[in-house]
Order: structure tokens, then C-alpha cells, then sequence
């Protein structure tokens, strides 16, 4: 059942979600904070834009014109709706697709930043994958493989664009031997934990075109929890104050 939601803190936004098929996580906020807008961006591209929550979220930081691309029709469906409750379809732009060749449609070398949230898991040689298909295909790389997306990030990117990827610390040898490979230099990142002594969970890239001057700086890790509640920079991610969430997190 679709349902509308606040986008957290950002009263103004909405989102489309249904619990039992998708719904945005925390890794979309994480991305979409972790990206830096610079004054001569004009163009974003979403890969991977499940029901936009990134492209939702970057309204708050650009009037940039933003794309996404989604393949499943009714994640796709609530993206939509999404955007036009929002009214926001003069900036937003969807595109029902394969990612694959998404370039050939809306312009090579054309974007300043790409950004994407994509399928995390390899598809094991003897698979037992969810049941649910909108799950399997969101977290397996049943349609799309990591250097296929990276391959088109590369292809839709401007040189000096940025590339800013979510994912998981143990495909990080993998991310960054393919993103060099493909002409992305990587030159930030930050891990993720879920408390401060825990190993890390997720890890965010930014990557540019062409751009191999420079090192690659990593920034101090990023803890998601104190104890049962949210640290202060993850309340700041989703534009909410601490004794609100508190507040919430301890309804029954």
C-alpha cells in the first residue's frame, strides 16, 4: 500500500513509499548530504532513483535542473507522484528506464554531478534471493552491475564532474579500481558506522572526471548512533531536532 510520508525534517517535501515493497533508507540521506553543490552546477543526474528520494532531498540545496532514472514501474509510479505532489516537475525530471545507454538520451560529457544508491550485493553463484522482486532487484545486481553503472556515471559526466556513490566497505576494492579504470579519480571519502566501536556499514565516494592531480582525502568517519538515539550530525542529515526525535523514538 503506498503511503505519503514527510521527508523527515523537511516539512515542505513528501514522499511516496509502500513498506512492503520500498521505501527510501538511510543510506539516501546519507548521499544526498554528502554532496557538495558548487555555484556552476546546472545538471544532476540520479542513477539507481527508487521512488527520488535523493532528487527530493537535493531540492533543498539546488535550484539545479535534477534527472533520475528508475526501471521498476511502480517504484517508479510513486517517484512520479512524489514529484508532482511536490510540484516540483520544472526541476525534477524522470525518465522510466534502463540506466544502461540513459547518456544517449540525455546528453554525454552534460552533467556536473551524477549520484547513485545503487544494488550493493554481487549475485551469488547459488542465489536464495528475497522473494519480494522490487527488494531482489533494489539490493542485487540482477540488472545492473557496479562497472555498468560506473561506466555510465563516466559517460554522462563533464570533465571536473563529480561522481558521489554510496555503498558497502567490502566492495571498496572493487569501487575504486573500477572508478579509475573509467577515468573517475576518487578524491573524498567517509565511512559510516553504526555506533562509534562498530565496524563500518556503508562508505561514501566522490569521485572526479579526469582530475588526477590531488590525493584522496578521508574525512572522519561518520557514527549513526549514540546508544538507541541518532548523533547530532545524522539529526542534522534529516533536519531534526533532538529532543523532537527523542520524543518520537519513544512513542509506543
Amino acid at each position: 500500500m503506498q503511503i505519503e510520508n514527510e521527508l523527515l525534517g523537511y516539512p515542505r517535501l513528501k514522499i511516496i513509499q509502500d513498506p512492503n515493497m520500498f521505501a527510501f533508507s538511510i543510506d539516501s540521506m546519507l548521499l544526498g548530504d554528502f554532496v557538495k553543490i558548487k555555484k556552476h552546477t546546472k545538471r544532476i543526474m540520479d542513477l539507481c532513483t527508487g521512488n527520488a528520494a535523493i532528487p527530493l532531498y537535493l531540492t533543498v540545496k539546488t535550484t539545479a535542473e535534477i534527472h533520475g532514472v528508475e526501471i521498476q514501474d511502480k517504484v517508479f509510479e510513486m517517484a512520479q507522484k512524489g514529484v508532482k505532489i511536490n510540484n516540483l516537475s520544472h526541476q525534477i525530471h524522470l525518465h522510466h528506464r534502463d540506466l544502461k545507454g540513459i547518456s544517449k538520451e540525455v546528453g554525454k560529457l552534460s552533467f556536473d554531478i551524477v549520484t547513485a544508491n545503487p544494488p550493493f550485493f554481487k549475485v551469488p553463484a547459488n542465489p536464495h534471493l528475497n522473494k519480494n522482486e522490487y527488494l531482489t532487484i533494489a539490493r542485487h545486481e540482477v540488472m545492473l552491475t557496479l562497472e555498468e553503472l560506473i561506466i555510465e556515471a563516466a559517460q554522462l559526466l563533464n570533465n571536473g564532474g563529480s561522481f558521489y556513490l554510496v555503498h558497502r566497505p567490502d566492495r571498496l576494492t572493487d569501487i575504486l579500481s573500477l572508478l579509475r579504470k573509467h577515468d573517475l579519480e576518487p578524491k573524498r571519502m567517509k565511512l559510516v558506522q553504526p555506533r562509534r566501536h562498530a565496524q563500518p556499514n556503508h562508505v561514501l565516494i566522490e569521485a572526479v572526471k579526469n582530475r588526477l592531480e590531488g590525493g584522496l582525502i578521508v574525512e572522519t568517519p561518520l557514527v549513526v548512533y549514540h546508544k538507541d538515539h541518532w548523533t547530532k550530525p545524522i539529526l542534522d542529515i534529516y533536519n531534526i531536532g533532538r529532543e523532537s526525535y527523542v520524543t518520537q523514538s519513544t512513542q509506543p
